[in-house]
């Protein structure tokens, strides 16, 4: 029992080092990865501070994604798209960057807040407004070994596809809006949300569930 060393198995010597990072449960090794995410986050979100200026720069993006774009909608849309990310950041309680925050809703310390969260209420908040002349899309932008899914909301003209369109993306900077055209976001390939959503059903079942794609 005091002995320094162990064995196992058998043949294979065990340093105390090795023993003690087989005891610490997964409570310690969240608690040290929380710790490790609040310096890399700088312990806080972004400033949130919206002026005109920033919304009619987007509003004139927007009107700009094509002919049929009516000035109008587009002012609109712009002014949601930068101030209920405001009210959306108050109501999930975000005080920290969104790493951060995302541990603190996937370990029960936060109701909402993760990139999905604010993707669908984005969605759903810009649909209300049943446009005549915009499009609103779901995109994922798929994981790899290092990074997880991510999800966005997307407006484009009314018919074209979603990389025809703008990024509106809140979670990036805690409840600032982050925008840009979807193809000159360098830092996700975004696809189609459904078109993720049947691939990943496929590669673990070999077949679309039915009406996954309705």
């Amino acid at each position: 029992q005091n002995d320094p060393l162990a064995f196992s198995p058998p043949g294979r010597l065990v340093s105390p080092q090795e023993r003690f990072g087989q005891r610490v449960g997964m409570k310690q090794a969240v608690a040290l990865f929380v710790a490790i995410a609040f310096v890399v986050s700088a312990c806080g979100p972004a400033p949130r501070t919206v002026t005109q200026n920033d919304i009619d720069l987007l509003s004139d993006e927007i009107a700009g994604l094509g002919p049929e774009v009516s000035p109008e909608e587009a002012a609109r849309a712009a002014e949601i798209a930068y101030r209920y990310p405001l009210q959306l950041a108050q109501d999930y309680n975000v005080t920290d960057g969104p790493i951060v925050h995302n541990i603190k809703v996937n370990n029960g310390w936060r109701e909402r807040g993760v990139c999905v969260h604010w993707a669908e209420d984005m969605e759903a908040r810009l649909k209300a407004e049943n446009f005549q002349t915009l499009q609103i899309h779901r995109a994922i932008a798929e994981g790899s070994e290092v990074r997880i899914d991510h999800s966005t909301a997307i407006v484009s003209q009314k018919g074209d596809d979603l990389d025809e369109g703008i990024v509106l993306d809140p979670w990036r900077f805690g409840g600032l809006l982050y925008w840009a055209p979807t193809l000159d976001d360098s830092k996700y390939f975004w696809e189609p949300r459904l078109t993720v959503l049947a691939r990943k059903a496929d590669a673990e079942s070999g077949e679309v569930p039915p009406g996954f794609l309705d």
